[in-house]
Formats: structure tokens, C-alpha cells, sequence
């Protein structure tokens, strides 16, 4: 059966973030993933972490300034020096807080630069990722998402995602496939997955619409879970969704789903 990690930035958001490790090992997770980690001194988070028998699986590279809207820098030619030191900050953070892997946000394009410039900032930033957490032991993971949550970000599409990994040419670079984001950019979830389960190393859900948790919108779940666990993923699926209600009500739906 597929491994459902909680996203704690999305959920449990009822309880301030550091408590809200405690509250995922009581609802039976025993893995977790979250947006960022930097607002926290690494020794906390790994603290929480061992204290609640929990594996965190997943974050993501600094963003840039995300309370001013910035949703990462990896295709902004003019910040290059700055995304080397984040992937620095990343790599300090998931060593020591045992990360397997960790997530390159492509950003929302700079108005006014040229496409192939974007691309070539963006492909060049992932070789460097790539590499330097491959020596750190760590998977560097990139991930469309759709443009109507956030508008004008670079990444957008499976097929888009899979050509820059080509042009990278690393065997350390992956995809980062989530579902909500496919389902409203391109649907086809089933086959893509399929055709693309050797570079997908990690997944994540929320149904469509309101991005809440399997059951409240079109996604046939029951369905794509068993597609899943039949095609031998055996990465995490990160509950990246809002809430319907509150946190605690909307996990009924793992019991509904066999899980």
C-alpha cells in the first residue's frame, strides 16, 4: 500500500508548527515532509523528529523571500550566487536532519527575460544542485506546478519537467510528481505515472477542486491508489492538501481509502 507522509505545513494547522509532530504520530503517520525548515534551529526539528518516531522525507530549497511572494529563484539568471549558498543551507539542513531528499522550486519567470535564458539558468542551477547533494548522498527532485495557483511560475508540465532532467543529464535529478498540480495542468494522471515511475521519486496529493483531501472532489482515489501500489512505487505520497474542515476530521478519509 502507498506510504502517506503529513505534510506539516498544510496540516495540522490548528496547533502552533513545532507541536504539530506530536499531533502526526498520534494520527498514525510515521513520516512527514513540510514547505521549509529554516525559521527553526536544525537541533529543534530533529529533536521533534526523534521524540515522535517520525522520518522526515522531504523539504524544499530556500524560495527567495516567500512572504513577499517569491516562490523560488532557480530560473532567475540575476541570483545565481544566491541560489548556490541555498542549496548550502538546504544540504546543512536535511544532513542533519536526515532528508533523503529535497526540492528545487523553479520560480515564478522574471517579466522581461528571454525564455532561453530561463532555461538555461535554470538548467545550469539544477547540474550544480545535482551534483553537490549527490556527494551529500541526497536526491535533488523538481516539480511542476499549475499556473492558475501560482501564475507565471516557470514549471508547469510532466512533459516539461522530464525534458529539462534530460538536458541536465544527471542520473541525481528526479521528478517530483504531484497530483493535484497534474490533474489541473494536464490530467492523464494514470499513464503518466506509468511512463514515468523510473524518474518519479517522490509523489504528493490533494483532490481538485479546493485542493483538500481525497474524497471532496473529482479524483477517483480509490482507483489511483491501487494503480500506484500495482505499478511498484514504493516512494512517500506527501498529503500536501488544505483541510476541509479541520485536520483531524478530514484524515477519515485514509480509513475510507484502506489506508
Amino acid at each position: 500500500m502507498p506510504r502517506l507522509a503529513a505534510n506539516l505545513t498544510m496540516l495540522f494547522n490548528e496547533v502552533p508548527f513545532l507541536d504539530r509532530f506530536e499531533a502526526a504520530a498520534k494520527a498514525g503517520f510515521t513520516a512527514v515532509e513540510f514547505l521549509f525548515p529554516y525559521e527553526y534551529p536544525p537541533a529543534e526539528l530533529r529533536a521533534r523528529l526523534q521524540g515522535n518516531g517520525l522520518q522526515l522525507v522531504l523539504h524544499n530549497l530556500p524560495p527567495g523571500d516567500w512572504a513577499q511572494g517569491e516562490r523560488g529563484i532557480g530560473c532567475h539568471p540575476d541570483r545565481v550566487a544566491e541560489f548556490r549558498n541555498a542549496v548550502d543551507r538546504a544540504i546543512e539542513y536535511a544532513t542533519q536532519l536526515g532528508a533523503p531528499q529535497l526540492n528545487c522550486l523553479a520560480g515564478i519567470a522574471p517579466k522581461g527575460v528571454a525564455g532561453q535564458t530561463l532555461r538555461a539558468t535554470f538548467v545550469e542551477n539544477l547540474r550544480y544542485a545535482a551534483e553537490k547533494l549527490k556527494r551529500a548522498g541526497i536526491k535533488l527532485l523538481i516539480e511542476p506546478i499549475n499556473a492558475f495557483d501560482i501564475p507565471g511560475f516557470y514549471l508547469n508540465r510532466s512533459a516539461q519537467a522530464l525534458e529539462l532532467i534530460a538536458e541536465v543529464g544527471s542520473d541525481n535529478l528526479y521528478l517530483q510528481y504531484d497530483i493535484y498540480h497534474a490533474q489541473r495542468t494536464e490530467g492523464e494522471l494514470a499513464n503518466t505515472i506509468k511512463a514515468n515511475l523510473g524518474k518519479i521519486a517522490h509523489m504528493q496529493l490533494a483532490d481538485n477542486p479546493g485542493r483538500n483531501e481525497p474524497g471532496t472532489g473529482e479524483i477517483n482515489y480509490r482507483f489511483l491508489f491501487g494503480w500506484i501500489d500495482r505499478l511498484g512505487y514504493d516512494g512517500w505520497i506527501g498529503c500536501e492538501y488544505r483541510p476541509a474542515t479541520t485536520t483531524e476530521a478530514g484524515l477519515s478519509w485514509r480509513a475510507a481509502h484502506g489506508l
